[in-house]
């Protein structure tokens, strides 16, 4: 959840610090803090410094500008989502030790602190803050006698749970430690100089050599070099991968919120997609690491995922089972591993996640692996921990997504999922070849009809702007719409605060029409389909109710002006593919309201990017 960034090198590391977790505040804005090591004299051990403030970035900047830092080469910083601890400066990290000479940022949950801290204070350790992390600090302290990474690696030994780690300290003014267990971090290779961070956008404006580190591994950085130890303190070999998305991936380009510029990228994220994973008719899923025999072989499939994943998971159960006639299960994966999951060999398990490093998603696959389930990962980050723990991976390679609702990653994932679902029919002989090219032909025009909807977005723009006054918002799909349902009502209340409900439509009369009134909106998917007679049956019943309608229909619908107070039109593709679509028009809604509303689009309220702890 929380941003990391520490420096080691010949600049500094003030700036260096602050840039860095300005482009890694959307993995936590609570709170914000900066710990240095001043330089000195040779020989010469100073005090370390710290400057940390609640709220934003900004907080920390014009603190620093009022009290400045002296000059250091050497320092870690942290932007904070709150876990332990309300969001205020003395949680606010870098934390220190007793001496004020070891400070430490942490990226985690330490489970077992509440021991570590009665034991600690026996031994006469004074803990100011609320937090699991203050207490890494006081172990390394407690366990130090003059070599900082032997003391590092027997207070690690210590923790139970997960974590991400910078560790400075005034002793050791040339040495930077990084450790990690569930957390990630990466390691960036400079010339003269190195760098940790959470993700790749903190360092790239400084470098595009990249260490991920992995589970149980922490590093010692130092001016001249990096060397990776295992949790026993032996040195391991590692290499180096080069990031390559370009600089201007992680800037706003104009645009005036990263959503807005995402969403913008999505006719380019397909495309990209559907250039590199289709030759004609043939699906091409390198990474897939499962032969034609293992995919004839599977005769179940769980999706498991969290949040907007989880609701691509959704879509992707509708498309595989109607390509495939194989049953899909779809998992909050906070759940999966809590309810006995009945998988074997044949149960092939699709983990599905952005950043790849969500914790619970993690558990499921774990739990899914012991039972002998063949594994692939969806996901946009590359070297993730997801990853390295799956037998194979599909990358969506949509890029850098700033923005803390996700937008261009769902799109991304629905492809990926319809792609498998190609690949997987093709072998199976579920359904006629003819229709599969059909769905394959209307695939390869997505990227042209994003571009449609996109320049009627003034359109999108006035029905949200009129609709904003609502309180509560209604969102009705039917069938492979009703995921779309669930992620329009999940877009708006993340970046709104509205409340707002997704529902399958055909069970509005059991509970939620209770709630339809004049001063209540409904957004209503229908475009043409199987279901469209029974969704306009759902519109009548909330029109009877004086309810205010949103429809989105397909082009060419006059029709359906008739039972809804708006109409925004999407373009006609194969019904198996109108959740792309429509995903399109949901995220504007939710944007335009937002802004209209004055919320703060890239970082809402209580949110983070990345879910890195249960």
């Amino acid at each position: 959840m929380c941003g990391i960034i520490g420096y080691i090198g010949n600049r500094q590391a003030v700036p260096i610090l602050v840039d860095g977790l300005k482009k890694l505040e959307y993995r936590g804005y609570d709170s914000s803090g900066v710990g240095i090591i001043p330089s000195s004299d040779e020989g010469v051990v100073v005090k370390a410094d710290i400057r940390k403030t609640h709220g934003k970035i900004q907080n920390l900047q014009d603190l620093i500008r009022t009290k400045p830092l002296p000059q250091s080469s050497l320092g870690v910083s942290h932007t904070r989502w709150a876990t332990h601890g309300a969001p205020n400066r003395v949680n606010a990290h870098p934390h220190a030790d007793c001496s004020g000479r070891i400070l430490v940022v942490h990226n985690g949950i330490i489970e077992n602190y509440e021991q570590l801290t009665q034991a600690l204070c026996k031994k006469g350790h004074k803990i100011i803050s609320e937090t699991d992390t203050e207490i890494i600090s006081h172990l390394i302290e407690d366990a130090y006698r003059g070599n900082l990474l032997a003391a590092v690696v027997k207070a690690i030994r210590q923790l139970k749970g997960a974590f991400a780690l910078g560790i400075i300290s005034s002793d050791h003014p040339d040495m930077l430690i990084a450790a990690r267990v569930g957390s990630p971090l990466i390691i960036g290779l400079g010339k003269g100089e190195n760098f940790i961070a959470s993700d790749v956008p903190a360092i790239l404006d400084y470098t595009k050599r990249i260490i991920y580190l992995k589970d149980r591994q922490l590093a010692v950085l130092k001016e001249d070099g990096v060397r990776v130890y295992n949790f026993e303190g032996k040195s391991i070999r590692v290499k180096a991968d080069k990031v390559s998305f370009k600089v201007d991936a992680v800037q706003k380009q104009g645009f005036a919120h990263f959503m807005l510029k995402e969403i913008h990228e999505q006719p380019e994220v397909l495309q990209r997609m559907i250039k590199t994973r289709l030759k004609g008719n043939k699906v091409i899923l390198d990474g897939l690491n499962l032969n034609e025999r293992q995919l004839k072989s599977v005769n179940k499939v769980f999706a498991v995922a969290c949040g907007t994943a989880y609701h691509a998971g959704l879509v992707g159960k509708y498309v595989i089972e109607k390509l495939t006639g194989i049953p899909v299960s779809v998992d909050a994966a906070s759940e999966f591993r809590y309810r006995n999951p009945i998988v074997d060999k044949k149960t092939l398990i699709i983990a599905i996640s952005q950043s790849g490093e969500t914790a619970d998603t993690l558990a499921a696959v774990r739990e899914a692996k012991t039972k002998g389930a063949k594994v692939v990962s969806i996901c946009n980050v590359v070297g993730s921990s997801l990853v390295r723990e799956s037998d194979g991976v599909l990358y969506t390679h949509a890029g850098p997504e700033i923005g803390v609702a996700s937008t261009k990653a769902y799109i991304a994932q629905i492809a990926m999922l319809c792609l498998l679902a190609l690949k997987m029919s093709s072998l199976k002989k579920f359904v006629k070849e003819k229709t599969r090219k059909k769905i394959l032909k209307d695939l390869k025009h997505i990227p042209t009809l994003y571009r449609d909807i996109l320049r009627n977005k003034a359109d999108i723009a006035r029905i949200a702007k009129k609709n904003s006054h609502f309180g509560c918002f209604l969102f009705l799909g039917r069938n492979i719409n009703f995921p779309s349902a669930l992620e329009g009502a999940l877009k708006l209340k993340e970046i709104s605060y509205i409340p707002a409900e997704g529902y399958a439509a055909g069970e509005m009369k059991h509970g939620p029409i209770a709630l339809i009134d004049e001063y209540r909106a409904v957004v209503c998917i229908a475009p043409r389909s199987s279901v469209y007679e029974k969704m306009i049956s759902n519109m009548q019943e909330i029109r009877a109710r004086k309810g205010k309608i949103i429809a989105i229909a397909t082009q060419g619908d006059e029709a359906i002006k008739t039972h809804a107070n708006h109409v925004i039109y999407v373009p006609p593709t194969d019904e198996l593919l109108t959740p792309l679509l429509v995903a399109l028009p949901l995220q504007l809604i939710a944007y335009y309201i937002a802004v209209q509303l004055g919320c703060d689009v890239d970082q809402p309220r209580n949110l983070a990017k990345s879910v890195t702890v249960e």
